[in-house]
């Protein structure tokens, strides 16, 4: 799935996170999309590609899932995603995704957590947007940050494209960011500062 960029930012281009109450990208998106060979939309700046992008959260122990990408070749093709921390899953919007009268964007976002993570999934908020165009991934990809509550203490995966995963509370995410030695996605870290802005509210 793709939409072309004119028609998704209009006069509302922003860079970094945007709360949904003002402009209803969504929205745009679900009356606006074409289908594009990934390869080619890799390539195309004039179009985003459409994340569903879930951070799983555990409103009684304030933790969230993280997880490494794994480093290798065979696990992980993505290279420039290779060996990153990150709080969000998601991925690509396809076809098989639609359902009548369901939103692919939630429905891939599903797919995404039952095919990579082994946990119980509560309900769902739509934090905002992500929009980065710092590196070459952000520019042709458009994030809907979505928050899942957890009941469960512990979240699994057995992807081998997932190194490594472990429950972690904000500060310890903080801390990650801030480690040199740590390489952490950039929507990861806009992710984060959405997260601790919904979280001083409740």
């Amino acid at each position: 799935m793709v939409v072309n960029k004119e028609i998704l930012f209009g006069s509302d281009y922003f860079q970094g996170f945007e709360m949904p109450k003002d402009v209803d990208y969504e929205g745009r998106i679900l009356q606006n999309y074409i289908y594009m060979e990934r390869p080619i939309a890799e390539e195309n700046e004039n179009y985003k590609q459409p994340i569903g992008y879930a951070i799983i959260f555990n409103p009684q122990t304030k933790k969230v899932f993280a997880y490494q990408r794994s480093k290798k070749d065979e696990n992980y093709s993505e290279k420039r995603l290779q060996g990153k921390w990150s709080w969000g899953v998601g991925g690509h919007i396809e076809m098989l995704d639609h359902e009548d009268g369901q939103n692919p964007i939630v429905e891939s976002m599903k797919r995404e957590m039952a095919e990579e993570i082994d946990f119980v999934a509560g309900d769902s908020i739509l934090l905002g947007y992500i929009n980065d165009d710092s590196d070459a991934v952000g520019r042709v990809h458009f994030g809907m940050l979505y928050l899942i509550e957890t009941s469960s203490e512990e979240v699994k995966s057995s992807d081998p494209e997932i190194a490594d995963s472990k429950m972690l509370t904000i500060e310890e995410l903080e801390t990650m960011c801030n480690d040199n030695e740590i390489t952490v996605e950039n929507w990861s870290k806009i992710a984060l500062e959405a997260l601790k802005s919904y979280m001083s509210k409740l």
